[in-house]
Order: C-alpha cells, then sequence, then structure tokens
C-alpha cells in the first residue's frame, strides 16, 4: 500500500482520492509516521477475526491442562 507524506497529499489530493475511489487505497503520514488510511467508502472492510467462530464445532477435554502430564513428570524424571 503506497504511503505519501502529508504535503504530497496537500499537492496531489485529487488525484490520490481517485485512485482510492478505484480500489487503490493510501496512507498518510506526519513525519514518517502513519497517521490516516484513505480507502473507497463502497471498499470491503477487511474482515475481522470472530472469536468464537468455532462454537460448537469442537470440544476441549475438562482435564486439558493435565493432558500428559504423566508422562511429562517420568521424562523430567529420567534426567535426574
Amino acid at each position: 500500500m503506497r504511503t505519501v507524506n502529508m504535503h504530497e497529499a496537500k499537492t496531489h489530493l485529487s488525484r490520490l482520492v481517485e485512485a482510492a475511489a478505484s480500489g487503490k487505497p493510501f496512507i498518510i503520514a506526519r513525519a514518517g509516521k502513519p497517521v490516516v488510511k484513505v480507502i473507497a467508502v463502497d471498499a470491503p472492510a477487511p474482515a475481522a477475526r470472530r472469536t468464537g467462530f468455532l462454537a460448537g464445532e469442537i470440544s476441549v477435554p475438562r482435564d486439558f491442562d493435565g493432558m500428559g502430564s504423566d508422562a511429562m513428570e517420568a521424562w523430567f524424571e529420567s534426567y535426574r
């Protein structure tokens, strides 16, 4: 994604907005640090990761945090 500084954005705003409207978003930076992202209004927003999207699809055993502890303990004991 293209990054332009504030001065360039002010100077070429019409051209940059036209590019963003045609699907080429850009970032405006101030002193080299990104400040805003310009995208077309009808452009779909990036999909956010949903928490719980596998709810009901998988199950986690109640003893999940202790699974394999006997084997792990035996492994550590073998190195004493």
